[in-house]
């Protein structure tokens, strides 16, 4: 059994069963991955992956669990070379996030800005999805962290930390009967048609709670997952936006009547989370910090030894976060 062979399973396994796409993602040959897994199937005496003639259908029982535990070995290897390189140079690297199109849009960009001026030699890539798709990359380790508001605590591997507090803004055209109303109330919002998050993005349960309690069923004509989007639609009149206040750019939203909002809806929680067992090398603490500077190295190593999310809120239950 040989390393390589694990990877190629574990890759094959998570491009759709497309040898093909796994050949390119990996600059390799298909018909060099397709002898391999067959090498390891013999050794083992028994199928990975069903097959129709030559081309593989299913993932069998067995190659489950065969490949979620070449999963956790080559999450080890990976965890192995990062030691090495710690010690090798300390300053040199990659780092790669997995988080949404507001935190990559409004809340990273200076902290990135910095970490690069200090870590020229560390790579940092991005990407970018869904609450669930970014812990899903932060779980199976194409991503090191994972930084989002919404469905964190869903995932038990990961280590989750508070960085900051924030609330949302309703947004209008000028002239709107809304940007003249002195004080904004569920029960106005909803009477007029929505515009904000889909399901599942940037504290979008809190806003959906807030109507909930109140007995309220809002009219919600248009979502995204961009704020970009949202405002772009809130321009061409189909409706009230409702997006986080930071998304609101005075110097390039001078167009819109911006209204607080934060009287109106619980505020949301940014976590940045990892998988529980990643090494965390040097640079890797100093971007937490640099993104949530109560999350010191220390704070950091505390919340790496409790067991489970109640004792992580307890940890962090007296450190007063910063609003965005």
């Amino acid at each position: 059994m040989k390393l390589q062979q694990l990877r190629y399973i574990w890759e094959v396994a998570h491009h759709d069963l497309n040898v093909s796409a796994t050949a390119q993602s990996l600059y390799t040959s298909q018909p060099g991955i397709s002898k391999q897994i067959r090498l390891l199937e013999d050794e083992l005496g028994v199928e990975v992956f069903s097959r129709s003639g030559k081309h593989l259908t299913r993932v069998t029982p067995a190659g489950e669990r065969i490949i979620a535990t070449a999963g956790e070995i080559l999450r080890k290897v990976e965890s192995i070379k990062q030691i090495a390189q710690e010690f090798s140079n300390e300053k040199k690297g990659t780092l790669t996030l997995a988080t949404t199109h507001t935190q990559a849009r409004y809340a990273l960009p200076p902290i990135i800005s910095r970490f690069i001026k200090r870590y020229p030699d560390v790579a940092l890539h991005m990407h970018q999805g869904t609450p669930m798709q970014i812990c899903e990359m932060t779980i199976d380790g194409t991503a090191d962290f994972a930084i989002a508001t919404e469905a964190l605590e869903l995932f038990s591997d990961m280590v989750m930390m508070p960085c900051y507090r924030w609330n949302r803004c309703v947004i209008v055209p000028k002239g709107h009967p809304l940007a003249s109303v002195q004080e904004l109330t569920l029960e106005t919002l909803a009477e007029y048609p929505l515009v904000t998050y889909v399901f599942g993005f940037t504290g979008r349960s809190k806003l959906d709670e807030a109507f909930l309690n109140r007995g309220l069923s809002p009219k919600v004509v248009f979502t995204a997952a961009d704020a970009d989007v949202i405002k772009t639609y809130v321009r061409l009149g189909l409706g009230v936006g409702i997006v986080a206040h930071m998304a609101v750019v005075p110097e390039q939203d001078d167009d819109l009547v911006t209204i607080d909002a934060s009287k109106l809806f619980e505020p949301s929680v940014t976590k940045i989370g990892f998988r529980r067992g990643t090494f965390l090398r040097g640079f890797m603490y100093d971007f937490i910090q640099a993104f949530a500077p109560h999350l010191t190295r220390e704070k950091v190593d505390q919340a790496l030894l409790c067991h489970g999310k109640g004792e992580i809120e307890e940890l962090f239950a007296d450190v007063e976060l910063p609003t965005l």
